[in-house]
């Protein structure tokens, strides 16, 4: 199971450039722990939150402005993390391959889709889809039930805190590859069964 965010994709700069300059034009304030609190959210979640930062929008067009803006920014060439569309296509052709992201399923399916890797994945989903966000463990959870498999004996990729403790919670062992911009709390990345210094060190050996 794949986080998409920081893992496949170097997003979580462009996510940050793009929140702080919406809130700042919106009437907000960003804090010094903002970005940080929003890895993981669902699209909702995240978007009352900047509500809540002061944005003068309801949440619904918090979101959508936001993504609107993403998306263009992934027009432009989406930033893959060295080695993602390596080590996915390696992977597929020995493993069941799932994706569980908070990111909302039209980037999701514009990622994939750009990079050449929708047909690697049995099942993908987004935190819209499900009840709850991370670190609540919903979305690896359904994408288990999509590809038919028990959780716990699903090995689960992810970068950040909350992602780490969304894994962990829903029963999988957690491959860390943390990200070298936003390192995970030093307690969820104790959870991590591995800890990987890149992707490219993501072999199915150590994964079976």
């Amino acid at each position: 199971m794949f986080d998409l965010d920081g893992v496949l994709v170097d997003s979580e700069p462009v996510w940050e450039e793009v929140r702080r300059a919406f809130v700042a034009e919106h009437g907000g304030t960003w804090q010094p722990d903002t970005q940080s609190r929003l890895m993981g959210m669902s699209t909702g979640e995240w978007a009352a939150y900047l509500h809540e930062l002061g944005v003068s929008l309801p949440p619904d067009e918090i979101a959508g402005g936001v993504v609107e803006q993403m998306a263009d920014r992934y027009r432009g060439g989406v930033p893959l993390m060295p080695g993602a569309v390596e080590v996915v296509r390696r992977l597929s052709g020995r493993l069941t391959l799932g994706l569980a992201s908070s990111s909302p399923r039209r980037l999701i399916d514009v990622v994939l889709d750009a990079a050449g890797l929708t047909e690697c994945f049995a099942a993908t989903v987004s935190t819209e889809e499900v009840p709850r966000g991370k670190p609540a463990p919903d979305g690896y959870l359904e994408a288990a039930r999509r590809i038919g498999v028990d959780p716990h004996g699903c090995v689960a990729v992810e970068d950040s805190s909350n992602g780490l403790r969304s894994a962990h919670a829903a029963g999988m062992r957690v491959i860390a590859v943390p990200h070298p911009r936003y390192p995970p709390a030093p307690d969820a990345l104790g959870l991590a069964w591995r800890v990987l210094p890149d992707l490219d060190a993501l072999r199915s050996e150590l994964v079976a």
